[in-house]
């Protein structure tokens, strides 16, 4: 029974060591399609997000690192033939990760930075509006991590808390949001240490 204990306690040392100093890199692919159906017509919606991450785990618990999204709305409804939105961010995180056993670890990571929306509208192939907007976020996302082999892991989230600013151009308002969306997201993700 001693000897067990042991080899399970070196086994999970050797894990937890084997992440310090290694490089993290991660990302998530999100796509979704909505049609609204209304008594003036139809409204249809299809976004796009790829957003990577990548990051030097310092400590055995701590990662420090840069993130960054692109994405792309696409809407069309009765109103417009066409409306496309481009967003971007780019920041920072902080993610401190406590490992449950060899396979599970749970994960918060903290991101923090700079993201801007252009909007374009279209009627009849002609241009008939377009708005930029520039801001901050900040975010705080807890995860599960799933070793699946050799530091090539899993990521599962079910949403998280954000503060979101924007501020448009052209005499456009200014718009700050506070999400709490625990269980009203799910995201997967992949990532993997070198």
């Amino acid at each position: 029974m001693k000897k067990m204990l042991v080899i399970l306690a070196l086994a999970m040392v050797s894990f937890a060591n084997a992440q310090k100093g290694s490089v993290l890199v991660m990302g998530s692919i999100n796509y979704s399609s909505q049609t609204y159906s209304f008594a003036g017509g139809d409204s249809e919606q299809n976004v796009f997000t790829f957003s990577p991450k990548v990051g030097y785990q310092f400590h055995q618990n701590w990662t420090a690192g840069i993130e960054a999204s692109v994405g792309t709305i696409k809407q069309e409804n009765f109103d417009f033939d066409e409306q496309k939105t481009n967003t971007s961010s780019f920041g920072g995180f902080v993610r401190y990760t406590q490992p449950l056993n060899q396979t599970f670890s749970f994960y918060t990571d903290l991101g923090l930075g700079f993201q801007n929306l252009k909007r374009t509208a279209y009627n009849n192939n002609n241009m008939v509006g377009r708005e930029k907007a520039d801001g901050i976020y900040v975010g705080v996302t807890p995860a599960i991590y799933i070793n699946v082999n050799k530091g090539f892991g899993l990521n599962f989230n079910i949403g998280g808390l954000g503060y979101n600013t924007l501020s448009y151009n052209n005499g456009g308002g200014d718009v700050k949001s506070f999400d709490l969306s625990f269980g009203q997201a799910f995201s997967v993700g992949i990532s993997k240490n070198f």
